[in-house]
């Protein structure tokens, strides 16, 4: 039984440790050619806006109320509308969107700058204090910079993050890993009285 468990683990955890190295490699493309993730990035949410259109349509079809129709379907059609813009013109879909994300990392900053300062002294973290400035700093960068920053903005963060994921999901697929291999060495302990 503890043989056929740990196979069963050894057999998960090497597809883990192949997606992390997967995601890893993946990563290390998207830092070293930035445009090219941010552009697949905003293909990626082009697309998925215009089914979210797709869906709204649909939806409206569904709809019995007169009102709420036209409604839906102004949505719909602005969803697909948008999608539509950002898979035509991917340029300026990265330059909205590396906008979009600056004005993101701004708030975040700055609402964890507040909340370091708001929490009781017992809660408070320099780790949160310094995520704030760093997160704030990364958003000004990013907005002073614009729109030349749109060509490594995205793709990086992208990059950056693939990179660690895929570092994490080797990690723990090891130490899962190492976790089964060592109890599956361990003798059984009795449980009598």
């Amino acid at each position: 039984m503890a043989q056929i468990s740990s196979n069963l683990v050894r057999r998960a955890s090497t597809l883990s440790i192949f997606w992390g190295v997967l995601l890893i490699g993946l990563g290390m493309l998207a830092v070293a050619s930035p445009m090219v993730a941010a552009v697949a990035v905003n293909v990626l949410i082009a697309w998925l806006i215009v089914f979210a259109g797709v869906v709204h349509l649909v939806v409206a079809f569904h709809t019995r109320e007169a009102g709420s129709i036209i409604w839906r379907l102004l949505v719909g059609l602005a969803y697909l509308c948008f999608g539509g813009y950002l898979i035509a013109r991917p340029v300026a879909g990265v330059a909205s969107l590396t906008l979009l994300l600056a004005s993101l990392f701004l708030l975040e900053g700055i609402f964890n700058i507040v909340l370091f300062f708001r929490a009781p002294s017992t809660l408070r973290s320099s780790w949160m204090l310094l995520d704030g400035i760093v997160t704030l700093l990364l958003g000004l960068l990013i907005y002073l910079q614009w729109p030349s920053s749109s060509a490594w903005a995205i793709g990086t963060l992208v990059g950056v993050s693939l990179i660690f994921s895929g570092v994490t999901r080797v990690m723990v697929s090891l130490a899962v890993r190492r976790a089964a291999s060592s109890s599956a060495a361990s003798p059984p302990t009795s449980l009598a009285a």
